[in-house]
């Protein structure tokens, strides 16, 4: 079972300048993501794809084994993501000799999850048989109980509805938000389905302080204080440990 691990870091950002390589708790924002792949032992080859020579250039120092050069066509601001992803696997696959059977996916501006949540998403796509696994936390609202959609007429109704009317949210059936942290696939579901959700798609939930996607600064300033907060708890659980 050979596994690898991809993260696609561009150069171009418009929500934080420069944010994969901006310092987060004195790393490179991308950084983080390597050493949780790194400190995982899963992976055969951690390959980092990138536009930008200076990102390659600090992937390389955290941890990647292999490095992959974007096409310019696929980092712009309106390219999707799978392709890139297929892009990458194919280039290192071509460059190695090898074929993969396990492809994980860590989203860069994602340095929250644990590497328990990246063994737990291995551990559902190699055990279940499933296609693929993605990553979400609960939602905070809920489509059957307070989202709403309004049609073209101005008119207000819940996004969806259920046979009997929920008056409690706690009583609405489960829903997530999808975090991006991690994605998983076989290789041949990665190279051939035609989207991200397929008939046995499979879900690894992580808990909100897990799940912050860093897209702007108001969220770059929140897993700041998060990641200092827990280093505080950290340290004094281990002085509280010492005899």
């Amino acid at each position: 079972m050979k596994r690898i691990c991809t993260i696609c870091a561009r150069a171009g950002s418009k929500g934080v300048r420069g944010k994969n390589l901006r310092l987060l708790n004195g790393l490179p924002l991308l950084a983080h993501s390597l050493h949780q792949a790194v400190a995982s032992g899963l992976f055969d080859e951690i390959a980092v794809s990138s536009d930008s020579p200076e990102i390659l250039r600090i992937a390389k120092e955290h941890g990647a084994t292999v490095l992959v050069n974007r096409p310019v066509e696929m980092a712009t601001d309106v390219a999707a993501k799978l392709p890139v992803i297929r892009h990458c696997v194919a280039e290192v696959e071509r460059t190695l000799g090898v074929t993969f059977d396990t492809c994980i996916d860590l989203d860069a501006t994602s340095p929250l999850r644990d590497v328990e949540d990246i063994r737990a998403v291995v551990e559902i796509l190699e055990g279940s048989g499933t296609g693929n696994v993605i990553t979400a936390m609960p939602a905070r609202r809920s489509p059957y109980f307070n989202m709403v959609e309004q049609d073209e007429r101005g008119v207000v109704r819940l996004a969806k509805q259920t046979a009997s009317p929920v008056v409690r949210r706690q009583d609405a059936p489960a829903c997530f938000d999808m975090n991006a942290s991690i994605y998983g696939w076989t290789r041949e579901v990665l190279m051939t389905a035609p989207g991200l959700f397929n008939h046995d798609t499979r879900l690894h939930v992580m808990p909100e302080e897990r799940s912050i996607d860093i897209d702007s600064e108001v969220d770059f300033l929140l897993v700041e204080l998060l990641m200092s907060r827990s280093e505080h708890v950290n340290t004094a659980e281990a002085k509280e440990g010492q005899p």
